[in-house]
């Protein structure tokens, strides 16, 4: 059984999404310094105390150490709890933290559009779920 977290501070990513008549509630726990052990890797903070979320790197709050955002990224691992949109199964999985690129026919305009997604099955009808990046005008 997967440990929702209790606060968002937590997370390096948290989403709760509708998908027809499925849900989708994912999230990634931020991991521990990897050379000293000892806090959670977070974005750095402004001069202001404020946390950069557009920073390209991730740094340890306790020894200062800096990881690049996708070298740290790549090592973390997305919960993920859902229902599914095409046979109402309700499970839990996990998933690596990384957005695949896939090719999507938009309605409302006919065109093809490419939208970066974390993909997993479904356990029981193994279909295919995506939980798309927040796009503007999407």
């Amino acid at each position: 059984m997967l440990k929702e977290p209790e606060s968002m501070e937590e997370c390096v990513y948290f989403t709760y999404r509708n998908i027809k008549d499925g849900k989708v509630r994912a999230w990634v726990s931020r991991e521990k310094c990897p050379k000293c052990n000892n806090a959670l890797m977070g974005k750095p903070r402004g001069e202001n105390g404020k946390i950069r979320i557009r920073a390209k790197e991730y740094v340890c709050p306790s020894c200062g150490f800096i990881m690049q955002e996708e070298e740290y990224e790549d090592t973390l691992t997305c919960n993920i709890k859902y229902t599914c949109p095409y046979c109402s199964n309700e499970d839990e999985t996990q998933v690596p933290f990384k957005r695949k690129k896939v090719s999507v026919l938009n309605e409302e305009t006919g065109k093809k559009t490419s939208l970066e997604v974390i993909r997993f099955q479904c356990k029981k009808c193994s279909k295919n779920i995506d939980i798309t990046k927040k796009m503007k005008g999407i």
